[in-house]
Parts: structure tokens; C-alpha cells; sequence
């Protein structure tokens, strides 16, 4: 499939669809969504981020009668992942009106049991809750037609399994039952075996890196500052012609816009252009006329530009085939080529499985201090200025001078001409990404506070890990650590503590969820 509108979905889904920015289905997606639609029970082999939720999504809510009535019900490992899911099914099903909703441990089971009475088409929820609300009599299947069994693997890790064979139990026998999993282990290949009706096993074919001649490195970029990120690692970087991707059309649009703001020379290029407006586009890419080119993957397929020094992916691809086809777009007629990737602290893991699958590895650089990006600015244009007068030809400018000279001394001269040329550029503040204040750490390092500790099955070595496979930073990055049976407090150096913060404050280890907080400094004995 090339596009959604061969999937033959009705207008208020597919308007949805095209709302959401999507362009052309991902692998998964093309695989998954006609076999559901035609009712078939799917095992689905995919990683977070490869687009797995809208493969059940669409077709759920293609398929969902009017009547507001438990129809499918999607079986998640982690809470975060059934507010995710349930917040993408809002989008699919904006404008048929399907009624989802998320029920987990930790909100107030009164306010679900009243949602629930009042009407939903689709549940989403964690297996103990499910579980809790069929055993008070609040959740009932007696129209289910869908039951989704997402991130499988994940929750038969956490010990899920005897919860979800008790709620598939439960449900009708004639039900469409979808499972997807990173793995398919023995475990799932038994429950499989023992709950679905001859299912389509899909697995997306994985790539091969193909391009020697391009460098590969990825900066860690908080999710609030990616913008500024993307900024300064532009202007650290000697760009001629660039091209930067984001996911979805609305992406582009937005990025085009700020940068616009900011004084680069950019245009977009996603698949709602028409032919002349995509013509004219290239036609300035080609001619130099702008230095960056902000495109979806869809726009850019079949673009061959020699001269493309750098491929930026504003976001990460959702699968290494997209990488693949990316980076290719630089390198090309025998020159070397830059492949710059920002990840999320949340986007670290899919970095992981794409340096994996692709069997590369791509550098980590540290995203450039604004006083780095300045001094960048200022030996590009000292480098202008020298070739400036090199060139000569100045005669015309001595003359504008005139008696000018004679009042101030030429380095001021020079100075404010080098101002007035840079429209200040070269002059920059530092900004704190994140403020913690005082969290009574030693100094150099900030203090949190972790809402699990013994009771959790927490060891020191437990913590390390976690924080350096979800934040992807080094071990020893973690300093004194304190755990207490239903809380710890562990300090983090400086620099690394906002990622640490950002990809941990609502993840989980050890299958306990994770609540990170900057501590309060410690009470003075007087």
C-alpha cells in the first residue's frame, strides 16, 4: 500500500488520518491494516515507534458500530503506554466520535466505573485493573468483536500472564484477537496457539546500512528544547545544502515556520504540495536559493541532489528501513555526507534497535553550548573576512568610509561593521535547559527522589542500569545512592541529570512504575 486511501476507509476515519499528518503507512502498517479489516486474527513482530498502534487502531475504529458499547479492548503492560494508546485512538476517532477510554491501577476507580455506565467503544487498559473491573461486574463483553494484546512480551515479563488468560477467558469466543511483540517467544507462541484462530504472522523485513561514505552521529536533545538543539547544531556545522526530516506533514509545516523565524534559509515539502508548488521548492533547493529543505520521507523519495552535505532527522525514524533511505540522500558522487539523528531520552531504546538491525554504530556528540556555537560563528567569519581581502575589490567601500577614519579608530570600524553584517549572531546568552535549584546533593551533582526502594526488589545495581539503559548514559555518571523501602534517593552529575530526568520520571524497572522527582534539600540540624 502507498497511501492510506487504498486501505478504502470511510471519510470521517480517513479525514482523521490525513489530520494526524500521516502520509504513507509504515511496513507495519501496510501488513497489518487490510488483514484486520478483513477480520483475520494478526501476530504482529514490531518495536515501539514503528507505527504498531495505528496498525490496530485505524482498522478498530474503522470497524466499530455507532452504538456506544464495549466493542475492543486493547490490553496494555504500563499505564503511560494505555494513556498513549488511548490518546491515539482519540485522534483516529475524532470525527466518527468512538468513545475511548483508559482505565489503570491509580485513578480513582469511581470515575471509571461512571465513564464506563455512561458508554465507550474501546478500553484500554492495564490487565489488573481490567481484571478488577470484570470481577466487580463495571466491565462486561457481552458486544466485544476486538481484544488487542499490546507490547505482549513486555507483559508476560511482568508476570501479566495468569491476568490475561483469565480476561481472554472471559471474552467472546468469536472474538478478532491481534498480538503484538518486539519477541515471539515459546510463551507467546502458546498463547497464541491457545487463544487465536489461525493467525497472520507478521514480521517487517529489516535493512542493511549501504552507505559507506556518510558519517552517522546522534545528539541527545530534551523533548522541550529540541528546536534550540536543532539550532545550534545547524550553526556549529558548515551547511551548504541540508535536509531535515520530520514524521508527519504538520511537522513540517511548524519546523519550516520556526526556523523561517529564526532567519534560515528553509522551505518544506511533504505530499499536500501540489506538482508546481514541489517543483518550485526543488528548483530553490537546487539553485542555493535556501540551504535547508524540511520534508516528510514520502516527499523526499526519489530526490537526488549531489550536493547534500548534510541529512538532519529532526525525528527519529520509526523503522531502520526509513533511516536507511534518509541518510542515503547525502554522500552521494564519491563526497562524504553527514547523517545527524536528535533523540529524546524516550527515543534512546528505538536509537539502540536501528544501530542494531543496521548493524552500524552511530556516534554520540554532545549537543553545542551557545559560547561553542558562537565561537563557530566568530572563525567563519573571520575566515569571510579574510577571504574578503584577499579578493580585493574594495575601492568602492573605502570611498563610503571616507573621513570616518579619521574620527574613530578602524577596529571599532571594523567591529560595527561586522555587527551590522551579522545582524548580531554572534552575540548569544547561555540558557539553563533545566533549573533544578537546591536538592541537597553534593556539589556538582543534583539530588532525586525515586518513588520505589526495597519493597520494589530496587538494588543499587537495579538503579545503574535503568538509568543508564533508558537515559543512555554512562554508569558512572550516578553518584551516592540511598534506598529506603518505599523510596530512594540517588544523585546524578550536573550534566547528565536532565536526561536522566526526562527518560525516567514515568518509566518502570523491575515492573514497578517510576515517579523521579528533584529532591528537597536536606533539613539543617541547628
Amino acid at each position: 500500500m502507498s497511501s492510506f486511501q487504498d486501505f478504502g476507509l470511510s471519510r470521517r476515519v480517513q479525514q482523521a488520518v490525513d489530520g494526524m499528518g500521516f502520509e504513507e503507512p509504515s511496513p507495519i502498517q501496510a501488513a497489518c491494516i487490510p488483514l484486520v479489516l478483513d477480520g483475520r486474527d494478526v501476530i504482529g513482530q514490531a518495536q515501539t515507534g514503528t507505527g504498531k498502534t495505528a496498525a490496530f487502531g485505524i482498522p478498530i475504529v474503522e470497524m466499530v458500530a455507532p452504538e456506544a458499547r464495549v466493542q475492543a479492548l486493547v490490553l496494555t503492560p504500563t499505564r503511560e503506554l494505555a494513556i498513549q494508546v488511548a490518546g491515539e485512538f482519540r485522534k483516529i476517532g475524532k470525527f466518527k466520535r468512538v468513545r475511548t477510554l483508559p482505565i489503570y491501577g491509580g485513578q480513582s476507580i469511581g470515575h471509571q466505573i461512571r465513564a464506563l455506565q455512561q458508554g465507550v467503544h474501546v478500553v484500554i487498559g492495564t490487565p489488573g485493573r481490567v481484571l478488577d473491573h470484570i470481577r466487580r461486574g463495571t466491565l462486561r463483553f457481552n458486544d466485544l468483536k476486538m481484544v488487542v494484546l499490546d507490547e505482549a512480551d513486555e507483559m508476560l515479563d511482568m508476570g501479566f500472564i495468569e491476568d490475561i488468560e483469565t480476561i481472554l477467558q472471559e471474552t467472546p469466543a468469536d472474538r478478532q484477537t491481534m498480538l503484538f511483540s518486539a519477541t515471539f517467544t515459546p510463551e507467546i507462541r502458546r498463547l497464541a496457539l491457545r487463544y487465536m484462530r489461525n493467525p497472520e504472522h507478521v514480521t517487517v523485513n529489516r535493512g542493511e546500512i549501504t552507505v559507506p561514505l556518510t558519517d552517522q552521529v546522534f545528539y541527545k536533545v530534551l523533548e522541550r528544547n529540541k528546536l534550540e538543539s536543532l539550532c545550534r547544531v545547524i550553526d556549529s556545522e558548515e551547511v551548504q545544502l541540508g535536509i531535515i526530516f520530520c514524521r508527519t506533514k504538520r511537522g513540517v509545516d511548524e519546523l519550516v515556520e520556526a526556523l523561517l523565524s529564526r532567519g534560515y534559509l528553509v522551505d518544506g515539502l511533504h505530499g499536500d504540495l501540489s506538482q508546481a508548488q514541489r517543483d518550485r521548492v526543488m528548483r530553490k533547493f537546487r539553485n542555493n536559493e535556501i540551504e535547508l529543505l524540511v520534508a516528510t520521507d514520502v516527499a523526499a523519495r526519489g530526490l537526488d541532489v549531489e550536493n547534500v552535505t548534510h541529512v538532519v532527522n529532526y525525528d527519529i525514524p520509526q523503522d531502520p528501513e526509513s533511516y536507511v533511505h534518509r541518510i542515503g540522500r547525502t554522500g552521494r558522487a564519491g563526497k562524504r555526507g553527514l547523517a545527524i539523528t536528535l533523540v529524546t531520552p524516550r527515543e534512546f531504546k528505538l536509537l539502540k534497535q536501528i544501530e542494531r538491525e543496521t548493524k552500524t554504530q552511530i556516534v554520540g556528540r554532545e549537543v553545542p553550548s551557545l559560547e561553542d556555537v558562537a565561537e563557530r560563528q566568530a572563525e567563519i567569519w573571520r575566515n569571510r573576512l579574510v577571504e574578503t581581502i584577499q579578493s580585493g575589490g574594495l575601492g568602492h567601500y573605502r570611498a563610503i568610509l571616507g573621513n570616518i577614519v579619521d574620527d574613530y579608530d578602524p577596529i571599532d570600524i571594523a567591529c560595527a561593521a561586522l555587527k551590522l553584517a551579522s545582524a548580531g549572531e554572534l552575540e548569544a546568552e547561555q540558557k539553563d535547559e533545566y533549573d533544578f535549584g537546591d536538592t541537597g546533593a553534593t556539589p556538582g551533582m543534583v539530588r532525586f527522589f525515586v518513588n520505589i526502594g526495597r519493597t520494589a526488589h530496587i538494588g543499587p545495581a537495579d538503579l545503574v542500569r535503568a538509568i543508564s539503559e533508558e537515559a543512555g548514559v554512562p554508569g558512572q555518571v550516578v553518584g551516592k545512592i540511598d534506598i529506603f523501602d518505599r523510596f530512594t534517593f540517588v544523585e546524578i552529575e550536573e550534566e547528565s541529570a536532565p536526561f536522566v530526568y526526562e527518560a525516567l520520571r514515568k518509566s518502570r524497572i523491575n515492573g514497578a512504575r517510576v515517579n523521579m522527582e528533584p529532591a528537597k534539600p536536606r533539613s539543617r540540624v541547628r
